[in-house]
C-alpha cells in the first residue's frame, strides 16, 4: 500500500480582523485548511475574500486573531518573532506578483541571497535551470522580459530547499504566454522537488493545475474540490 502523504502544514479556526480607525474589518472567519506534502494546491476567489491574508498567516508574515496554526509539531501561534523568522528563512519560500528583484544585481545573484544564508541550498545556477534560466545567469532585471523576472523570483524561493512555496498571484501581471511558462516553473518545482505549491489566483482555469482547489468567498473557505486529475499549464485556456 501506498503510505498517506505527509501532512506539512495545518490551521484551525482561523480569523483574522483588522482595527481600522473606527472601522473593523474580518478577513478571515475561522478557516480551516491542511497542506500535506507534494501536493499542488489553489486558493481561488475574488479579491477581498481572504486568500492573501491566509497565505501571509501560513507563511509567518501576520498571525490570527484566534485560531492555531502548525508546522509539523511546531506552533506557530506560541513562536516568537524570532523563531518566525527563522521559519520564514529555513522552511518558506515566497513569490509574489511583482518580482521583488534587486536591479544592479545579475540573476545568478540575485538568487544568491538566498543561497548565501541558507544551511542547505542548491547552486544558484542550478535553481535557474530548473526555471529554465541556465542561459541567463549573468543578465540583470533589465534585461529580461517580466516572466523571466517572475521566474528568477521562482528560483530565488526555492533555491533555499524550502518544504512550502507560496505564491500570491504569481502570473497576475502576465500575459496568458508568459503567465504558462511561469506556471510551468511551479509545476517543474512542485513534480521534481515534491514542494508543497500553494498558488493564490482569481483565474478559475488556473485551478485545474492543482491536485485541490479551496474556493474562497467573504473570508471563509465557501467549498474544496479535489480534481480528478492535473492539466499541465500548456493545456490551460484563459
Amino acid at each position: 500500500m501506498t503510505p498517506a502523504p505527509e501532512r506539512v502544514l495545518w490551521a484551525r479556526g482561523l480569523t483574522k480582523i483588522y482595527e481600522m480607525g473606527e472601522v473593523t474589518v474580518q478577513a478571515l472567519r475561522g478557516v480551516d485548511v491542511d497542506l500535506v506534502q507534494r501536493e499542488l494546491v489553489v486558493l481561488l476567489g475574488p479579491s477581498g475574500s481572504g486568500k492573501s491574508t491566509l497565505l501571509n498567516i501560513l507563511g509567518g508574515l501576520d498571525v490570527p486573531t484566534a485560531g492555531t496554526v502548525f508546522y509539523r509539531d511546531h506552533d506557530l501561534g506560541a513562536a516568537s518573532e524570532s523563531q518566525l523568522t527563522r521559519y520564514r528563512r529555513e522552511h518558506v519560500g515566497f513569490v509574489f506578483q511583482f518580482y521583488n528583484l534587486i536591479p544592479s544585481l545579475t540573476a545568478r545573484e540575485n538568487v544568491q541571497l538566498v543561497t548565501d544564508i541558507a544551511d542547505d541550498p542548491m547552486d544558484a545556477a542550478e535553481a535557474l535551470a530548473l526555471v529554465g534560466l541556465g542561459h541567463r545567469l549573468d543578465h540583470f532585471p533589465a534585461q529580461l522580459s517580466g516572466g523571466e523576472q517572475q521566474r528568477v523570483a521562482i528560483a530565488r524561493a526555492v533555491a533555499k530547499r524550502p518544504d512550502l512555496l507560496l505564491c500570491d498571484e504569481p502570473t497576475g501581471a502576465l500575459d496568458f504566454a508568459t503567465g504558462v511558462l511561469v506556471l510551468e516553473a511551479l509545476e517543474s518545482i512542485n513534480r521534481q522537488l515534491g514542494t508543497t505549491t500553494v498558488v493564490i489566483t482569481h483565474n478559475v482555469a488556473i485551478s485545474q493545475m492543482a491536485d485541490r482547489v479551496l474556493h474562497f468567498a467573504d473570508g471563509c473557505v465557501a467549498r474544496i474540490e479535489q480534481n480528478a486529475r492535473r492539466l499541465s499549464p500548456r493545456q490551460l485556456t484563459w
